[in-house]
């Protein structure tokens, strides 16, 4: 019978999921002695080429303000480029509560741990789009 071999990680990580529109990111939160932020294998600066979406992005770090401590591994898909943002801003809050449970208090009244729930509605059948009816006509 073949042995199989126990993997062990000696470094532990916290995860969170975050989600927006259709975006969702699986965010990995790893203590280290530098910050280091990785999206879908490039460095944030280069995935988000905004400064303001960087900003966002960090925004859950600045209420902590722990930014220093952790290395932050993203895996984003789906939505666009804000979206998915949004949703790396509400992981990165869910793995930080996740690790310790008294910084809820202070991210929740930053409002960093609500879900924003707006997404497109669907199109329905007999319509153009959601809601937008093809023009009438009398006769």
């Amino acid at each position: 019978m073949p042995e199989t071999k126990k993997v062990t990680n000696t470094e532990k990580y916290k995860e969170g999921i975050g989600r927006r529109k259709t975006a969702t990111a699986r965010v990995r939160l790893t203590p280290a002695k530098e910050r280091a932020i990785t999206v879908n294998g490039k460095s944030l600066a280069e995935y988000f080429r905004s400064p303001a979406l960087e900003h966002a992005v960090l925004l859950a770090f600045s209420a902590d303000e722990t930014l220093g401590n952790y290395e932050v591994s993203a895996h984003v898909s789906g939505g666009g480029i804000r979206a998915q943002g949004d949703a790396i801003k509400l992981g990165i809050a869910r793995a930080l509560v996740k690790e310790k449970p008294e910084r809820r208090t202070e991210l929740k009244q930053a409002g960093l741990l609500m879900r924003d729930p707006r997404s497109k509605e669907r199109r329905k059948f007999g319509l153009k789009k959601a809601r937008k009816a093809p023009q009438w006509s009398k006769r």
